[in-house]
């Protein structure tokens, strides 16, 4: 069976080497010699490929054909964003453009003076996203694994400078509730992924492209728990140089979590028949053999 293991695909030699090509050979050249390392990892890198191609041939029932080529074109896109990841945050994301389909929805939460939750997932780029969100009067904080960010934080922060964003790590000794709640206390703005946990985590099942999957309680939990207004937000690379940011209309979370979850889960899943390539979860999404 497989499962996510709390880390992210990607190491510092790799980000060194993007970084090289940007810094040395600009953007469209980093972008064609992408394109070589996306067809090597398509085979490489088989035991992540091959949940991509049971995603786009056994839930978005493409062709076999279409489906592989599914697989490489996500690949790609997966590149396209540690590139521009790397160049936004080291001060070079001049060259992208922006739209914003949402900034009411956000700006009428910072307004409410309480603070809010922002609930994304693994679809597009977080960090294109913290560009728009840093020209907002609010400060904001990313909650992610601590092992996601730990492997490269070190390289990145040499090359990034300060980021316009706040992490909070989610720890075993779960000190990281106390300060997702002091933030959301002081009227922060706290994102948060829905669509990954790590074994052991409280999970809710919810109907998702066809079959049952698993999604974290803990992000809906406290969005009800808290009772301060929430929101979806993804940020969606659209073409080479151009995000398109979405941000759904706040609410308070009265529902109980699993019909958050659902609607959560039918959010996900209508950006994923508009971006099929920009989902990011390398393994087996419907595994049932790890719930608690």
């Amino acid at each position: 069976m497989s499962k996510w293991k709390g880390k992210s695909r990607g190491n510092v030699v790799g980000y060194k080497i993007f970084v090289f090509l940007i810094k040395h050979l600009g953007m469209s050249t980093a972008y064609f010699v992408l394109r070589f390392v996306a067809f090597y990892f398509l085979f490489a890198a088989w035991q992540a490929s091959k949940h991509s191609y049971s995603l786009y041939r056994n839930r978005l029932n493409f062709s076999k054909l279409k489906a592989l080529i599914g697989v490489y074109r996500n690949h790609y896109s997966f590149g396209q964003v540690i590139l521009d990841k790397v160049a936004i945050l080291s001060g070079n994301g001049g060259q992208f453009t922006f739209n914003f389909d949402g900034e009411e929805h956000l700006l009428s939460i910072i307004n409410g003076g309480k603070g809010g939750i922002l609930i994304s997932a693994h679809v597009g780029n977080w960090e294109a996203a913290s560009q728009l969100l840093g020209k907002l009067n609010s400060k904001v904080n990313v909650v992610m694994m601590q092992a996601e960010y730990e492997q490269i934080k070190d390289y990145l922060s040499d090359v990034t400078g300060e980021k316009k964003y706040n992490i909070i790590a989610i720890k075993e000794d779960l000190s990281h509730i106390f300060e997702i709640s002091n933030a959301l206390i002081n009227k922060e703005l706290i994102c948060i992924h829905g669509d990954r946990f790590v074994e052991g985590s409280k999970v809710v099942a919810s109907p998702f492209l066809g079959e049952e999957a698993l999604f974290p309680k803990g992000p809906f939990a406290i969005a009800q728990r808290m009772k301060v207004p929430a929101t979806f937000v993804y940020a969606i690379k659209e073409n080479a140089t151009h995000y398109h940011f979405f941000a759904s209309e706040p609410f308070i979370v009265n529902q109980s979590v699993e019909e958050l979850v659902n609607s959560y889960a039918e959010a996900v899943e209508e950006k994923l028949h508009q971006y099929p390539y920009q989902w990011f979860n390398y393994y087996d999404f419907w595994d049932k053999h790890h719930q608690n």
